[in-house]
């Protein structure tokens, strides 16, 4: 089933390589980075996993010969493994300034390592890869936050209804589970969450309470679509606030969580800047929260949940693609849009709220239409519900109701 799809993120690193010296694809462990970077491997392009224990000893005994190549390309996959490569890599490319000499794979934010003194800050692109969207296992194209912008979506009937929906969302993104029976996905998500908290929890930081840091997976899970408290969420496992702060930058470091900052303006000062949590795999959250589809039907509050973190999952693979920039909105008047996505070129905005519901109303639309009117004022602004219905519906100019599944038709 996965072994066909093609990624997004393909095209946008060949293009990356033409330009920069250094291009570095990171993302979770096992969301198909190996298979993206193995699948641009020419007979130009040399690859070299740190997976492999004798290049990895290699690359630690020696880091400067383990990075020289007679290649166009050299593929070094997992780098994070050994971050001494990075000074050795940044040596390489001052001396010879030729683009795409090198494509790194990792599986945790560079950043966030400590070990890592070396940032290839002028030598280098980062880009993500997200575990599968919808949109990339049907073989869409990146083009629907482009068409909203736009206003060039149509008023189309779409098939997919909400039962369909739910069990998209329930199956995540991860190319080796979606794959699997539900038993068995929900058993690799466990595997999987283990296995990280287990080895790969230790690269990112120094943390002797592994048991703090499942429990506090665990609430992050519930936690997802969320404003951030860090008091309450701290409440949860016992442990200090700075002990809490510091296990959410290991999680996020690890591409298990993500932050979705508040949407300011320089016009209105009632506006909240608490950021919003969510889990970066709908599935794995059903998971650790021990979800059953059948349980989840009726209850408005998981479905609510649900829903929101498989539209952050699905809508920010493509705000990577093309460049786009996500927030949400809340002011202290408790009005609240889900997420605000901008359009850097021209400051377009996309207000988009989340609605589990099979139809839609204007009221859905309130807080949509008093931010177009008080804070978008000149700004491209257009409204958005994304519902579980299968009509597209006009709600006035620059509002519509849209199916989910616009996402990936």
């Amino acid at each position: 089933m996965t072994n066909f799809i093609k990624r997004w993120q393909q095209q946008t690193i060949q293009d990356a390589l033409k330009t920069r010296r250094v291009v570095l694809l990171s993302g979770s462990r096992q969301c198909g980075k190996t298979t993206l970077a193995r699948a641009l491997q020419t007979k130009d392009v040399e690859y070299r996993t740190l997976d492999d224990i004798g290049l990895l000893e290699a690359a630690k005994s020696d880091p400067h010969s383990f990075v020289k190549h007679e290649s166009k390309t050299l593929i070094i996959d997992e780098v994070r493994r050994v971050p001494d490569l990075l000074l050795a890599i940044k040596m390489a490319v001052d001396n010879d300034t030729r683009s795409g000499q090198y494509l790194l794979t990792g599986s945790a934010n560079l950043n966030a390592i400590p070990t890592a003194r070396e940032s290839l800050a002028g030598r280098i692109a980062k880009l993500r890869l997200r575990p599968l969207s919808q949109a990339e296992i049907l073989g869409a194209q990146p083009i629907f936050l482009q068409r909203l912008f736009d206003g060039e979506l149509k008023t189309d009937t779409y098939n997919e209804e909400k039962e369909q929906i739910i069990e998209y969302a329930m199956r995540g993104g991860y190319p080796e589970a979606i794959a699997l029976p539900e038993k068995d996905r929900r058993a690799w998500h466990r595997d999987y969450t283990t296995a990280l908290l287990d080895r790969d929890l230790q690269d990112v930081a120094r943390i002797h309470r592994k048991e703090a840091v499942r429990e506090l997976l665990n609430v992050l899970a519930a936690w997802s679509s969320k404003y951030m408290d860090i008091s309450s969420i701290t409440s949860k496992i016992s442990v200090k606030r700075k002990a809490t702060e510091s296990y959410i930058n290991a999680l996020e470091a690890l591409y298990l969580a993500e932050r979705v900052p508040a949407w300011s303006s320089r016009d209105y000062d009632r506006i909240g800047k608490h950021p919003k949590i969510f889990m970066t795999d709908c599935g794995i959250m059903a998971t650790l929260l021990d979800w059953r589809i059948d349980q989840i039907r009726l209850d408005s509050d998981r479905i609510g949940k649900l829903f929101e973190t498989f539209a952050f999952n699905e809508l920010m693979a493509q705000v990577d693609y093309n460049d786009y920039r996500m927030y949400h909105y809340r002011d202290w008047e408790k009005r609240e849009i889900d997420f605000l996505i901008e359009r850097p070129d021209d400051g377009a905005l996309l207000g988009i709220e989340i609605k589990a519901s099979t139809s839609a109303s204007k009221n859905d639309f309130k807080h949509l239409r008093w931010f177009k009117e008080n804070l978008a004022k000149t700004r491209p602004f257009t409204g958005i519900v994304l519902y579980a219905g299968t009509n597209t519906l006009s709600f006035g100019d620059d509002f519509k109701a849209v199916p989910f599944s616009a996402i990936w038709s």
